[in-house]
């Protein structure tokens, strides 16, 4: 399985359940990334560690601007439907 390197470098950073990135409408960039992370209950972590996390190891325009912790949205095959998460913008 081939992973995106916004969502491969949140898998190192924590221990999310799963993890989903779409693009967030900016008025500077015209779009921006935004992740959306379902976590594992007894591993914690914040928007900032995330961030600070993926500035440390991704390009600039890489990094995600927000950070959402919610439960994601699935087919009942279990893949993610991205365009719910769009929704939310």
């Amino acid at each position: 399985m081939v992973l995106c390197p916004v969502i491969a470098i949140i898998f190192l950073s924590s221990a999310p359940n799963s993890a989903a990135v779409v693009a967030k409408p900016d008025e500077k960039w015209g779009e921006v990334p935004c992740a959306f992370i379902e976590m594992v209950q007894d591993k914690p972590t914040t928007e900032k560690e995330l961030i600070s996390f993926c500035k440390e190891t991704l390009a600039g325009f890489k990094v995600p601007k927000q950070v959402v912790f919610c439960e994601l949205p699935k087919t009942s095959t279990g893949k993610i439907q991205k365009f719910e998460l769009r929704k939310k913008f």
